[in-house]
């Protein structure tokens, strides 16, 4: 998930820097992945306006404009069909520099231009456009575009774990800086719009378990002509999120900013009252893709009394689409049971933002709220007339919060230091966790969005990331160990694992899933096992052999500017053989890079294959090593005369050496990379 540091800032700002904040993030448990700009400085870029536009003389499809930025005017030549006087544009005058561009004066069929109007895509505001930018008629004159669009910002890219959804939203995660940083929201509310119409719908639950909620309201008489605010526009562009239209960018503002996706329909086009069901058998809905889904029976389906209007909790229908001729509107926000959500969306071959947080859990408590937000946004931008907010619920179906007990003792337990009560209470209370304390220790009522907290270990995992693991002083135990005695051909895995740590391996842990493509390079020999139901295309088929994960981890670290890598891993590899499948554990290394750590004494040596060989010698003295050989390797991934097969009693059993060439060349490596499995 992508955000705006500066729209998260609007909701918290603490006294830290954004490398600082981002590093706070990925202590308290939210991974920063990336930290971007925005957008590029753009010097010289400002707000102007078209004062007056001529077709140029010597070309039909070009305009000679006359462009005031305030102080001076401007004649530049424009090809955009949108430039018109009286319109406020990005300016880029002579001297200024974009992405790849220093703008200069130049003769275009005969006219001078003194400078550029810029589109979003030469603005790097958008992947494409359609002509100029087009700014509103209050920007003032003369201003930076920078300043304008407060593009002096930063992306904030956070991979979050799929038990955090509550942290799927710029108050989610506004709520742990608060945390953290313990200071305190400065948006936290949000303010209620009465109705001013008697408009009304009916809502009928007829899935409980599976929608226990939903929230509706009419708004009646909206302008279809209105437009998205640019400032609107921006905050979901830094969020990933295209622009479409006021309706459907305020319900994906609202979605970004509280967490509760939300969809809205065209209230002239349904039929009756809406009914939460069940698909029946083969029930079909034609969806806002243009694709056309048939249901099973425990698809949960917003209706009409005509039928399914919608995939719940996953994508709207095309029939009751909000149009640009639409005048009355339908807004929806609903909670829907995770549980009962989940991998539905993939049942289908789909994954919306909707989907995507709905399967990890939304606010019950958080339906009304968005729903009065995304009223206000909407009344502001397109105008029209409210009916009362609509809010069906069964109650003996909506979550129940849990009460944990946290005791004192076994926290500091398995912390392994000793935390003041006081902080442990501050520290909850941060969290916005209900506390009733006991003696010695304290019964915890998490908030509602909190789904992740169940157990005594959550809370202390709370406490633990609060403080912040970075600060807990790590301490050895002091204890006498008798080692256990073992026969040298009952070698555990950890054993193994220990060596090749020793000699400057870290073990890699990756998915089982890998790419057709790529297991074709890297064992082109072995049939493979497709997937019937893969997560993508690149992790469509059963590995045969390790390498193909952990060439892709070794291609991901060469990426970031580490040219020494060296990595093991040790799992299953999945062999086909007839009708049935061979499960064969594996162990598998890469190096590549200098023989040691760069430093004095380095003097850029390279591994090579003796290294390979050696790391590999050391494994098989755990066990008896007469009883293993080395001959040469016919493997056609190996360099020629880098490469050995590993033979034990006779019985080729693995392979080291260098990658071929060639395979390098493929795999857009540029340096030596040394492999054994």
């Amino acid at each position: 998930m992508q955000i705006s540091e500066n729209w998260l800032r609007e909701w918290v700002n603490p006294p830290v820097d954004s490398d600082t904040l981002a590093s706070q993030l990925t202590m308290a448990g939210l991974e920063v992945a990336s930290l971007n700009v925005a957008a590029p400085a753009l010097p010289g870029v400002v707000v102007a306006e078209v004062v007056a536009v001529e077709t140029h003389p010597d070309a039909d499809k070009l305009n000679v404009c006359q462009v005031k930025d305030g102080k001076d005017t401007f004649s530049v030549v424009c090809g955009a069909s949108n430039v018109r006087a009286g319109l406020r544009v990005a300016l880029a005058r002579v001297g200024a520099e974009l992405p790849g561009i220093k703008i200069k004066k130049a003769k275009l069929r005969g006219v001078e231009s003194e400078g550029m109007i810029c589109s979003a895509t030469e603005l790097q505001l958008a992947e494409s456009s359609e002509g100029i930018l087009e700014l509103p008629g209050d920007a003032p004159i003369g201003t930076s575009i920078v300043e304008y669009l407060s593009l002096d910002d930063n992306i904030i890219d956070i991979d979050l774990t799929p038990n955090r959804g509550d942290c799927l939203s710029i108050a989610g995660v506004a709520r742990e800086v608060s945390a953290i940083n313990k200071v305190a929201l400065t948006q936290n509310s949000v303010t209620p719009v009465d109705s001013s119409v008697d408009d009304s719908f009916e809502v009928e639950l007829l899935a409980p378990e599976q929608c226990p909620r939903y929230v509706g309201r009419i708004i009646k008489g909206i302008d279809p002509q209105a437009q998205t605010p640019m400032w609107m526009r921006e905050k979901l562009r830094r969020c990933g999120l295209r622009p479409i239209s006021p309706v459907v960018d305020v319900t994906n503002f609202v979605m970004m900013e509280l967490g509760q996706p939300m969809h809205g329909f065209d209230f002239d086009k349904l039929n009756g009252g809406i009914q939460v069901r069940l698909a029946e058998p083969a029930e079909k809905v034609a969806l806002l893709d243009q694709s056309e889904v048939e249901c099973r029976e425990d698809t949960l389906l917003i209706a009409d009394h005509a039928g399914g209007v919608a995939l719940a909790g996953i994508m709207g229908g095309i029939d009751s689409s909000v149009q640009p001729d639409t005048r009355n509107i339908f807004l929806e926000a609903a909670h829907f049971t995770a549980i009962e959500l989940a991998g539905k969306a993939r049942g289908f071959g789909m994954h919306t933002d909707a989907s995507h947080r709905f399967e990890r859990g939304v606010d019950a408590q958080l339906p009304p709220i968005a729903m009065q937000r995304a009223t206000g946004l909407l009344l502001e931008i397109v105008g029209g007339e409210a009916g009362p907010i609509i809010d069906a619920v069964a109650t003996d179906y909506m979550p129940q919060t849990p009460k944990v007990e946290l005791r004192y003792e076994r926290l500091n337990r398995l912390l392994g230091i000793e935390v003041a009560p006081e902080e442990v209470t501050d520290i909850l209370q941060r969290l916005n966790m209900q506390l009733a304390e006991g003696a010695g220790d304290w019964q915890v009522t998490p908030p509602s969005y909190r789904f992740d907290i169940n157990i005594e270990a959550d809370l202390v995992e709370e406490v633990g990331r609060l403080i912040g693991y970075n600060n807990i002083p790590g301490k050895r135990e002091a204890s006498h160990i008798q080692m256990d005695s073992f026969s040298e051909q009952h070698v555990s895995v950890n054993q193994v694992r220990d060596i090749l740590v020793e000699r400057g391996y870290f073990e890699a842990v990756t998915y089982s899933f890998v790419s057709p493509e790529l297991q074709e390079l890297l064992d082109p020999d072995q049939p493979v096992l497709p997937l019937a139901n893969p997560i993508s295309a690149d992790m469509s088929v059963m590995r045969t052999r390790l390498l193909p994960g952990l060439i892709q981890a070794l291609q991901h670290n060469l990426n970031r500017q580490q040219s020494r890598v060296r990595l093991f891993e040790t799992g299953l590899c999945f062999i086909p053989d007839g009708k049935n499948l061979v499960q064969t554990p594996h162990i598998a290394g890469v190096i590549t890079g200098s023989r040691i750590d760069d430093g004095l004494y380095s003097a850029g040596e390279g591994v090579d294959f003796f290294d390979i060989k050696g790391d590999l010698e050391s494994v098989l003295r755990l066990a008896d090593e007469s009883e293993f050989g080395f001959s040469r390797s016919g493997n056609l991934i190996l360099h020629p005369g880098q490469g050995a097969d590993l033979v034990f009693r006779g019985e080729t059993i693995g392979f080291a050496g260098a990658l071929h060439p060639s395979l390098l060349k493929k795999l857009d490596i540029n340096q030596s990379v040394f492999v054994f499995e």
